[in-house]
């Protein structure tokens, strides 16, 4: 299987995503059919919600933690369906359970977001997800999402 990489004019075109939520900037591995995939998030001090979470020691939400995760469950899943944003159809965010943080996220880390596949039926994905920087693990979390038109 060849190992692709996606800059973030690819994942524009992958996920209905766009400024200011789009919370991964790159895809670092992902193999054809593959049941992974690793995507970055750099996080930098300019973005929204760092004035007010928290203005003397600014740290990343961890609601956004997870979107990142899960955004990068649903690359994964655009990848092995081949549904894409034109379609008329959007992978929606549908459930988290187990979802732990172990250390704060700041400004200049870099979230390395490794996620897998673990189960698949039907307009429905399960996947396991770990965001860590440095190696070192700041989230992880049983993500399930699915597949739907969107709400009108």
């Amino acid at each position: 299987m060849a190992t692709k990489t996606f800059d973030i004019r690819e994942i524009l075109k992958l996920i209905p995503h766009r400024w200011p939520f789009v919370m991964i900037d790159r895809v670092t591995r992902y193999e054809d059919g593959g049941d992974t995939l690793t995507a970055l998030k750099n996080v930098t001090f300019n973005e929204a919600h760092f004035p007010g979470h928290f203005p003397a020691v600014p740290t990343m939400p961890g609601v956004l933690i997870l979107e990142a995760m899960a955004q990068a469950c649903g690359i994964l899943a655009v990848m092995r369906s081949g549904v894409r944003p034109e379609s008329g159809l959007i992978l929606y965010f549908a459930g988290i359970d187990s979802a732990r943080f172990k250390r704060p996220v700041v400004p200049g880390d870099q979230l390395v977001l490794d996620v897998a596949l673990d189960k698949h039926k039907r307009d429905v994905w399960k996947f396991k997800a770990r965001a860590t920087v440095d190696g070192e693990l700041a989230c992880e979390a049983e993500m399930m999402c699915v597949l739907r038109p969107p709400v009108a």
